[in-house]
């Protein structure tokens, strides 16, 4: 029940109700997420066909779409006619109806971006580094925020509805494969950037690893088009996350698709895990040895010049790692397609998975159904608009996808 004096069509209503808090009653009911996952999917939607993919009554639909109109979740197109009765007026999401913010932590990089309901990126701020460290993190979110939010307009800002962090899950024990001071990255281990975070805001903060939230982004924003898919994020360090059934499946501790920690064999023939053989870290590492100077790796993604005979290795190694993991992969859950995204230049991404569909022909898959490999749609900025999916999706979509959350 609304409270105070706002009227429940109002503008002053519909943000009221956008900014409560995270408990169930902040959050959107179940058919209303139904109907908004729905219409995200399909572009627009009449209540006729609504309530015939939903098997709502079409007095529950009305109401329902009547009820996010009026919150400006959704708006009105143009009517349909030509068939007889009444002209069907489909229903769209509303670019205006909420703003989210996204924050990817990475081993070399943060970025902090802003979008609108529709996933388009409205504004984006990126920060390179040698190691992340937690005050410069937390800085560099506090200015890029102020910036951001100083572009909206009063009403626009009103309508955040929240910031997702995207990061690596214990941060702190990748210390030496980052190349970074021990004691700076065990200040990680003994601070809560989310709590840091949550206080300068007052709208809900979200966490959740980076590459499980890159796999959001290619969910809810990019053209998967499976709803049982394995994911690979080929960053700094190389990590994964699953799909099952249409919904980001994360685990009871946000731990499933771990992708990076799977045994895969190594080029001396040993097992080793995919982390050490698929990871950008590592084709770094082949340069600095060669004598040649890779900041580039990760300052220009979507170009990394002529690199030379270390990329050509790092596909051929990399690409057998993930043809062993998917496939592996697949004799647990049979997925209909491996998609693989990555911090690198299209045509790279191109190459690498070229490599992988033709390593896995090679592969004995005896007893297995092996999924369609397939190129991210997301790109380079999958983690960071992963983050800003997760408010997204646990206020506004079916199925949660965070394991912590604002009290």
């Amino acid at each position: 029940m609304e409270t105070g004096i706002a009227r429940h069509g109002s503008p002053e209503a519909a943000e009221s109700r956008l900014h409560r808090g995270t408990n169930q009653s902040g959050m959107r009911d179940h058919n209303e997420r139904l109907v908004l996952s729905l219409v995200r999917q399909h572009g627009s939607l009449a209540k006729s066909d609504i309530a015939r993919m939903t098997g709502l009554s079409a007095q529950t639909v009305s109401v329902i779409m009547r009820e996010l109109e009026e919150d400006s979740l959704l708006v009105r197109q143009a009517p349909l006619r030509g068939k007889i009765g009444q002209p069907s007026i489909p229903m769209a999401l509303n670019p205006e109806g909420a703003f989210f913010i996204g924050l990817k932590i990475g081993r070399r990089s943060a970025e902090l971006v802003l979008i609108d309901f529709l996933g388009t990126v409205r504004s984006m701020l990126h920060h390179s580094y040698r190691y992340p460290a937690p005050r410069e993190t937390v800085e560099f979110v506090t200015a890029g925020m102020k910036t951001m939010r100083g572009e909206l307009t009063p009403a626009q800002d009103k309508r955040i509805a929240g910031l997702g962090i995207a990061m690596p899950f214990e941060l702190w024990n990748w210390a030496d494969t980052a190349g970074a001071p021990r004691e700076v990255m065990d200040e990680w281990r003994h601070r809560d950037i989310r709590s840091d975070i949550q206080a300068q805001c007052d709208f809900p903060v979200y966490l959740q690893n980076d590459a499980t939230s890159a796999c959001g982004a290619e969910l809810v924003f990019g053209q998967a088009a499976a709803r049982d898919f394995v994911y690979f994020y080929i960053g700094a360090f190389a990590g994964g996350g699953i799909v099952l059934n249409g919904r980001l499946f994360g685990g009871p501790t946000g731990n499933a698709g771990a992708l990076g920690s799977m045994p895969v064999p190594g080029p001396d023939g040993k097992p080793t895990q995919l982390i050490d053989v698929a990871s950008i870290a590592m084709l770094e590492k082949a340069l600095n040895a060669r004598g040649v100077e890779a900041s580039h790796l990760w300052t220009s993604p979507q170009d990394w010049g002529d690199i030379g005979d270390e990329l050509d290795t790092w596909i051929a190694t990399a690409s057998q790692a993930l043809a062993y993991a998917i496939v592996a992969a697949s004799s647990v859950i049979d997925f209909e397609a491996a998609v693989i995204d990555g911090w690198m230049p299209l045509t790279v991404r191109r190459r690498l998975v070229d490599a992988v569909i033709e390593v896995i022909g090679t592969i004995d898959g005896e007893g297995l159904k092996l999924p369609a490999v397939r190129e991210g749609t997301v790109g380079i900025h999958a983690r960071a608009l992963g983050g800003a999916s997760l408010p997204l999706s646990e206020r506004f979509l079916i199925g949660s996808t965070t394991i912590s959350r604002s009290a």
